[in-house]
């Protein structure tokens, strides 16, 4: 019996649109600053840090 297992090790669409942003900027295409050329790299990041911050809020209210 075969079992058809995927994983997901590809490259999410934030870190294309970094790898573009990064390429556009060192061929001088756009002159934004270094931050927000690599902003995309920090979206996953940022996400659980929101993602952490609101559970941490809602365990406070929950547990007085």
């Amino acid at each position: 019996m075969s079992k058809n297992v995927s994983s997901g090790n590809g490259v999410s669409t934030l870190g294309l649109l970094g790898v573009a942003f990064v390429i556009l900027k060192l061929t001088g295409v756009i002159n934004w600053s270094w931050w927000y050329v690599t902003l995309p790299f920090w979206g996953g990041i940022v996400l659980a840090l929101i993602i952490g911050l609101i559970y941490l809020i809602y365990w406070l209210i929950t547990n007085d």
